[in-house]
């Protein structure tokens, strides 16, 4: 079929019409026929099979029974009655239900004659009930013509206040197969469509529109999730692939003074096997003539900043400057301070850079950058001025990339003629599958093992009823000179309410603990007091910490062993994760304790059970994807992750893992798509490059 009748206007379907189609316009983003064909039904009511009562689960999905009214009561309630009526078959009991219409469904209900049923059931007192059941005599519903799968679409308030129901939008696309014949050209090469056994095209559009059975269904979305996700690889990796060729990197030969004086006399601890293995990818690159762009993943404490400092000082040997950006002010004073430690036998000249470096200051360090007497700059946004300008910087390093922006990134690329080489580190374990997607233009590292010396945390679950052992827990470990931090959570809608328990919470504790010294910070304190406060607790002037969760982020005290966290249930697993992290930096056994009430909800079961079987990031970040979905993973600015059609990132794991496995092999044996064979990928590929492209998935 002619490509071009799918650009037609969605004006010109016949039973749209210009009002119409303003609305699907403003409401769904359908502009043109190739729109509305790639508007997939969210959910389909499968009225193929009916189910017994004894067959029905807890689990509110719409079903289909046979059976009888056997007898209709009307019940009284707060507001009105409600009419009741005893449903039964031969294997059980259960209740219809109405709060409207009460009197004409009274009068028109045949009592002890077959009807079918279809709706949504609820379990209530032990029983199944159907609130306003779609209800036909079993005599008349032999009687009908009707599709066995019927999709449901998504929709908005608006359209439905228009009257473009479910039915109108089925009515639509009858129309829009009538027009094209149905006829749609096949996207993927046949050497695919054969190999993984696929729908062609055609027949896969049809059955998702008008399944003619569930297994038909399941083919169709199976091969529409595939060519969808493995366009999205396809262009990730030509985009990569262009991005070495293209983008030349500097070439780091010599592994020179500072890289060997280091590693030889300085290191402070034994490299691990994973910090080995992913210094030597991180050498590779920098020697390739390619721009590096790899993202360093590692769990909070396994030793990411080490491997930072060395991909830093190949740069110093081969006569280049070296930056490392990060998020926050704390942040960068840390690896500043943590940077200047590692290397105070070295001559290496390391300088800070934040927003609250003084005037005077900031031209010194302009001067000294510029003429190349500075080696290594840290800092935070505050390096993306303009006004920074380095001699000649060869490696960026980005700590905790989610919170930087990709036009940031472009942004440390144009300080060079030639750009620098980047390295992203993250301690937020992101689970494969979003990053094939999300950072599909960068080759990934992980640090998946602990230094040596360094014992896993233990997590345990304890409810409110136990804190008085926990209570006598923390005294033992006060006893042993420990530290510990009481953490509670913030949440901005409720401040005033979590202040409250904070502050309660202060109070308990200094009454339990009237010898201890304790510091308190939350968000309402000026930063120089939390400052102050923090800096107590560094120095180890004070045992214990109450606050609120500013202190995710990067503090480091070895001394510290128990992190307590309080309602545990109102944080996520990420941030419960997070948390967790900041014990278990001494060579001591640490431990993290989960709080909670006695009323827990399904996924906060979850989550805490998670927390307590696994101390591996990446195995929490997976359940935390399920859990929550792609959109919040990665913070709430990049809350439209991949803006998908039919394909869901979470549940379509191993379809994408497939399609990007597919994809990668077809550019290995033709990176220019030339071949013959590879003819309607190329055209595929080259139409949405035209009418929209990757980055419209990837907000």
């Amino acid at each position: 079929m002619n490509a071009n009748i799918l650009q037609t206007p969605i004006d010109y379907l016949k039973g749209v019409g210009p009002n119409r189609a303003d609305l699907l316009r403003k409401e769904l983003g359908i502009h043109t026929y190739q729109d509305l064909i790639n508007f997939f039904p969210n959910r389909y009511l499968d009225k193929t099979r009916f189910y017994k009562i004894n067959e029905l689960q807890r689990n509110s999905a719409e079903v289909q029974v046979v059976g009888k009214i056997t007898h209709i009561k009307s019940v009284e309630q707060k507001r009105g009655k409600r009419l009741v009526a005893d449903f039964v078959d031969e294997t059980g009991k259960m209740e219809l239900v109405w709060f409207r219409g009460q009197k004409w469904i009274r009068e028109n209900l045949k009592i002890n004659t077959p009807y079918v049923i279809f709706g949504k059931t609820n379990w209530f007192n032990g029983l199944f009930s159907m609130p306003h059941p779609e209800m036909e005599l079993v005599e008349e519903y032999k009687k009908q013509l009707r599709t066995a799968m019927q999709p449901i679409y998504p929709s908005t308030e608006k359209l439905a206040k228009a009257g473009i129901s479910n039915r109108v939008f089925h009515k639509i696309m009858q129309q829009l197969f009538i027009e094209t014949k149905g006829k749609f050209y096949d996207t993927l090469s046949e050497e695919l469509t054969s190999e993984l056994k696929l729908l062609p095209k055609a027949q896969a559009v049809f059955n998702v529109h008008f399944p003619q059975n569930q297994e038909l269904l399941a083919q169709a979305q199976f091969r529409l999730k595939f060519e969808e996700l493995f366009y999205i690889q396809l262009q990730l990796l030509i985009k990569n692939m262009l991005q070495k060729q293209k983008i030349k990197g500097y070439v780091f030969e010599a592994i020179g003074e500072n890289f060997s004086e280091f590693y030889n006399n300085h290191l402070p601890f034994e490299l691990t096997g994973a910090q080995k293995r992913v210094i030597k990818e991180i050498r590779a690159d920098l020697g390739s003539g390619a721009q590096m762009n790899r993202l360093l993943q590692g769990d909070v404490g396994s030793g990411k900043t080490i491997v930072a400092l060395m991909s830093m000082f190949i740069a110093l040997d081969n006569g280049f400057q070296a930056c490392l950006m990060a998020p926050t002010e704390i942040l960068a004073i840390q690896h500043y301070n943590g940077l200047v430690e590692l290397c105070k036998n070295l001559d290496t000249s390391i300088y800070l850079l934040t927003g609250s470096t003084k005037t005077k200051d900031r031209r010194e360090i302009h001067e000294k950058l510029e003429n190349g007497e500075i080696d290594i700059l840290i800092g935070t946004h505050a390096l993306l001025e303009d006004k920074v300008k380095f001699k000649n910087l060869g490696l960026a390093v980005i700590d905790e990339q989610h919170r930087f922006g990709v036009a940031q990134r472009a942004k440390l690329w144009r300080k060079n003629q030639v750009p620098p080489h980047i390295l992203v580190m993250t301690a937020t374990p992101i689970p494969r599958t979003l990053a094939m997607s999300l950072y599909g233009d960068l080759d990934i590292s992980v640090i998946d093992e602990l230094p040596p010396g360094r014992k896993p945390i233990k997590t345990v679950h304890r409810y409110d009823s136990n804190r008085l052992k926990v209570f006598a827990f923390i005294k033992d470990e006060i006893q042993k000179g420990r530290q510990i931090y009481i953490v509670y959570p913030l949440i901005q809608e409720s401040e005033k309410m979590d202040y409250k328990d904070l502050m309660d919470g202060y109070e308990s504790i200094a009454r339990e603990f009237p010898n201890e010294q304790i510091s308190i910070v939350h968000g309402q304190m000026k930063s120089d007091a939390k400052d102050y406060e923090m800096d107590r607790f560094v120095r180890g002037e004070t045992q214990i910490m109450v606050a609120t969760t500013v202190i995710e982020v990067g503090v480091n005290v070895p001394n510290a062993s128990v992190m307590i966290i309080e309602s545990a249930e109102r944080f996520g697993l990420s941030q419960l994760h997070q948390l967790r992290g900041r014990v278990g930096r001494g060579a001591e056994q640490s431990f993290c304790i989960l709080m909670t009430g006695h009323k827990l909800s399904k996924d906060s079961k979850t989550r805490l059970e998670t927390m307590t079987a696994t101390n591996d990031g990446f195995e929490i970040a997976e359940v935390d994807l399920k859990l929550r979905g792609p959109g919040d993973i990665m913070g709430t600015q990049q809350s439209g992750v991949l803006n998908l059609k039919i394909a869901d990132i979470v549940k379509d794991n191993d379809v994408l893992k497939l399609a990007r496995h597919h994809a990668m092999q077809i550019l290995k044996e033709d990176p220019s798509l030339s071949l013959e064979k590879n003819k309607v990928i190329r055209f595929t590929y080259a139409q949405l490059a035209k009418h929209k492209n990757i980055w419209n998935y990837i907000s």
